[in-house]
């Protein structure tokens, strides 16, 4: 994926350089799904009271998928997914349960996928599918980096 046509586009006034290249990230991955056939369903799907968010929300093989977006300008020694702490994986987990819950849905259908994605031309994009569980996310001694499962 090129860069060119995703930074042509004008960034909102203002706008501090990591919430752009978050929303750039966002895009890029919106758009890798969707070419491998996942059907995006929301974005920045955020709780009620605040205290859960998921970036994407995608259906893929019948799995309701709960996908995190982690954008870097370049390779760092931390992959992108790998900045993904507990506590983030918790709001996640709370914002798929509201998710799940508002429409009906069982948390069997659930899946926790992650997006890294390195803003360099060519785009780079990784997918790592099932990387955490609801049970990982609230056992007792889950520390950073813990719960995680990358193949």
């Amino acid at each position: 994926m090129r860069l060119g046509a995703i930074f042509r586009r004008r960034p909102p006034a203002g706008e501090p350089e990591h919430l752009r290249r978050g929303r750039l990230g966002e895009e890029v991955a919106y758009r890798h799904l969707r070419k491998l056939g996942y059907t995006v369903v929301a974005r920045n799907f955020r709780t009620r009271d605040g205290r859960g968010e998921v970036d994407l929300v995608a259906w893929d093989d019948g799995r309701l998928v709960f996908v995190e977006v982690k954008t870097r300008a370049s390779n760092t020694l931390v992959a992108p997914e790998e900045a993904i702490d507990l506590r983030k994986r918790r709001m996640i987990v709370r914002a798929a349960g509201e998710y799940l819950r508002r429409g009906g849905r069982e948390w069997s259908l659930a899946r926790f996928d992650t997006v890294g994605v390195v803003l360099r031309d060519p785009i780079e994009v990784e997918l790592h599918k099932d990387v955490f569980s609801r049970r990982s996310v609230f056992a007792r001694g889950t520390g950073r980096g813990e719960g995680f499962r990358f193949a």
